[in-house]
């Protein structure tokens, strides 16, 4: 039966998912042997599957082998305990009954009428999530503003940007494009840079402002009004600002309060970027990293990152929901019906670059009501803990130190015997961790120094496998060194 299946056949359904479940659940189950970061090369795959697409159905049972032989050795797994590079993409049941669920309705829901509960219910989501991090009311649905979900991040700080410059053209007239001003941290994501490759900025007039570890790496204010000031007087337009809390090369927090006031000040649209560290903010003793917010014109966070909720779905709240309308909407014959057009509704195809959106509000509901404020809470501070575990451990060997402090739950560190520090020795560090598929870490350059980057985060991770992710960089650092040494 399974090798021809029907479009959608309930009994089918049911059969095919159970042995799917179970696959998912096997893997889960026996995903610590199997190396963290893929070891295969590339073009592996094109030599072990066939060049066209079958003309007969294949059963089941045959794909699910394939997967687990020809696949899973490609796979990186983000959700390994091992896995410490980059940020987490956090997966769990709730995330996962959400995603099936959404799968299952399969509805398409750029507008209210194309599926009224789907719309309504990410309003109340994204209020609920909105009031966990004690956001202003300027941010909810019930006023002026509200949340969206997007894809990422980078699709975040792309639609606020595109109405920031449009409020702007709409005032000055579209000469001014090439006057606009955007400013930021030499720390900022580089989604900001392709925002404004995407909206037209000339490079010339991106502001990429110089931090260090005087200031923990985090934007200053008075760098930031010098530029603003010098740019003003050359007869260009400062519009744009994006602050980070929790930037991704050191999570290093950028002043909010101070940049807020410059900002609005200047009349510039302020954008914080908390991707990662937003979903700490639930916690009462990180929510002042959020001190300042009231000064925002929005504010994203990743859910997928460090929420439990299955990738993709980035929550981003803006105070003037009419901005990102007035940019970003269209209103086709064939999409016209009487909810829109009496203004009852909200029509989130507005809010996005893309028409189509998925249910993706549904996992981040069963998320919060499933695991609840205090169980998230927990499971952020454990992470936190098992980085400071981590951050001591790097304290107590001689050889290496720390480069950076440590704000959530990534630790920054090098190599450094005597006290010297090379970048090739800690770019073969990495590179002998990571391929033995034990641990995977990363990188990032801090000061102009190669930085190696150990992110906690991963949904199965224990103290036990921080612990052996370094043992396992001690005993590399040691084989380095001693060959080194006999050069």
């Amino acid at each position: 039966m399974e090798g021809d299946l029907k479009p959608m056949d309930a009994e089918q359904l049911r059969e095919c998912a159970h042995k799917m479940v179970d696959f998912i659940a096997d893997y889960y189950k026996s995903i610590e042997s199997f190396p963290v970061l893929s070891q295969v090369q590339p073009g592996y795959l094109r030599e072990l599957l066939p060049s066209t697409a079958p003309v007969l159905p294949v059963p089941l049972q045959d794909v699910l082998d394939d997967v687990q032989t020809k696949i899973l050795p490609g796979v990186t797994h983000w959700q390994s305990p091992e896995y410490f590079a980059y940020f987490p993409s956090n997966s769990s049941v709730a995330g996962f009954l959400g995603e099936m669920l959404s799968a299952g309705i399969n509805m398409v829901g750029f507008s209210w009428i194309t599926s009224p509960a789907a719309t309504e219910l990410e309003m109340i989501v994204l209020d609920w999530l909105a009031k966990a991090l004690k956001l202003p009311d300027e941010f909810l649905s019930t006023g002026q503003g509200g949340g969206v979900i997007q894809g990422t991040a980078s699709e975040a700080v792309l639609v606020v940007l595109l109405a920031a410059r449009d409020k702007i053209l709409r005032r000055d007239g579209k000469d001014a494009l090439g006057k606009l001003v955007v400013y930021s941290s030499d720390q900022t994501h580089a989604a900001l840079q392709k925002a404004c490759q995407i909206a037209g900025i000339y490079p010339e007039n991106w502001r990429v402002l110089k931090t260090d570890i005087s200031t923990n790496y985090a934007l200053s204010p008075e760098s930031l009004k010098e530029a603003i000031s010098q740019d003003a007087a050359s007869g260009l337009i400062p519009f744009f600002l994006c602050a980070t809390v929790g930037t991704t090369s050191s999570t290093a927090v950028d002043p909010l309060p101070a940049l807020g006031k410059i900002a609005n000040n200047h009349g510039l649209w302020f954008h914080v970027d908390a991707a990662y560290a937003g979903s700490a903010c639930i916690c009462p003793e990180f929510r002042p990293y959020l001190d300042g917010i009231e000064e925002a014109s929005s504010f994203n966070m990743n859910a997928h990152k460090w929420f439990l909720t299955n990738f993709d779905c980035s929550a981003l709240w803006v105070k003037d929901r009419s901005a990102l309308i007035q940019s970003l909407s269209t209103n086709p014959e064939y999409l016209k019906n009487k909810a829109s057009q009496g203004n009852m509704v909200v029509d989130y195809k507005d809010w996005q670059i893309p028409l189509g959106r998925r249910f993706r509000s549904l996992k981040l509901w069963m998320v919060l009501r499933l695991y609840g404020l205090e169980k998230l809470q927990a499971y952020i501070r454990n992470h936190v803990d098992l980085a400071k575990k981590f951050e001591e451990l790097v304290k107590q060997d001689p050889r290496f130190k720390v480069v950076a402090p440590r704000t959530f739950a990534l630790v920054c560190f090098r190599l450094a015997p005597n006290g010297v520090s090379a970048d090739s020795l800690n770019r073969e560090l990495l590179d002998s961790v990571n391929s033995t598929g034990e641990a995977f870490i990363s990188h990032t350059v801090l000061s102009g120094e190669f930085v190696l980057r150990f992110a906690v985060g991963a949904p199965l991770t224990e103290e036990r496998h921080v612990v052996a992710a370094w043992k396992l960089l001690q005993e590399k650092a040691s084989e380095l060194l001693l060959r080194k040494s006999m050069q």
